[in-house]
């Protein structure tokens, strides 16, 4: 199975405080780093490091940052050929605070900005050469919903990770194979006038929901609700936890796996991720992932 990503690259400044600081408030930083991000770029590179054969589209800008981000994409098997080296435009960025075993995140677009449908045009013959397609939220939203109406054309399995939230029009959520926010994004998108459970099975086997350390729940196409539990962890750093997960599933359900077992490989690998400074860095491989699911299923 061959899988297309279409999203974000960019590099992430990391700081390590002991907290998130409040509104107004300074605090010291204990580490400064800089180190592969985007959504897109993240959830390529969880997928390659599992054995997965990937392609990534995107843009970077024509600078130091962006010959960075590229080689490491390469570095961990993402195939990078369509990435597109735009002048002008700085890499995108994510400046990024790491505390008290949480995050905050401000994305400034950069590149990505260019990812829009006359790149997908220059790039459709090729990109509708693939098995499955997944798209995050921080490239134009634009892109993302001609993209969806491409794969839906064309009978091409696509994910959607709709981060950052966003509305998202009514045909375009029906015309996703799946759709995979967290609960936050899921309120913001869907609305609070239904709970979890009706929410999920008004979308059964497209909607899912990821829920931090209460791991994360789908209904089947039986009306049965589907909650896979975190696995524990000794957590360094959630960069990345979100990625890894949506990476892992697009993963396994490309390669035939059922969505029980494709959201508890998904979720193991995950938690994993968080074991590890970086969003990139603490992905694991799929050795990393098996070794853990078989220690799960000791008595």
């Amino acid at each position: 199975m061959k899988l297309a990503v279409v999203g974000s690259i960019n590099i992430d400044q990391t700081v390590m405080a002991d907290r998130i600081p409040n509104k107004g408030e300074t605090l010291p930083g204990h580490d400064l780093q800089f180190v592969p991000g985007g959504k897109g770029a993240n959830q390529a590179v969880a997928m390659a490091r599992l054995g997965a054969e990937v392609s990534m589209f995107g843009c970077v800008g024509n600078d130091d940052n962006g010959r960075r981000m590229v080689e490491n994409l390469r570095a961990n098997g993402v195939d990078t050929e369509f990435v597109k080296t735009v002048d002008g435009i700085p890499t995108g960025i994510a400046i990024i605070t790491v505390g008290d075993n949480d995050n905050t995140i401000i994305v400034v677009a950069g590149a990505n900005a260019a990812v829009d449908r006359s790149y997908i045009d220059s790039m459709k013959n090729r990109l509708l050469k693939y098995d499955m397609v997944v798209l995050q939220h921080e490239i134009p939203l634009d892109t993302v919903h001609y993209v969806v109406d491409l794969c839906s054309e064309h009978h091409i399995p696509v994910v959607l990770n709709p981060a950052p939230a966003a509305g998202i029009p009514a045909e375009v959520i029906e015309k996703t194979t799946w759709i995979t926010p967290n609960e936050h994004e899921a309120a913001l998108i869907f609305g609070t006038d239904r709970t979890m459970e009706e929410l999920l099975l008004a979308y059964p086997e497209k909607l899912v929901i990821t829920r931090g350390s209460k791991g994360v729940s789908t209904a089947l196409a039986s009306g049965r609700i589907l909650h896979v539990p975190v696995r524990p962890a000794k957590v360094v750093d959630t960069s990345g936890a979100g990625d890894t997960l949506n990476g892992a599933f697009c993963f396994r359900i490309a390669s035939g796996d059922t969505i029980e077992d494709a959201l508890r490989y998904a979720n193991t690998a995950a938690s994993l991720s968080t074991e590890k400074f970086g969003a990139q860095g603490g992905m694991p491989t799929a050795t990393e992932v098996k070794l853990a699911l078989e220690k799960e299923e000791q008595p």
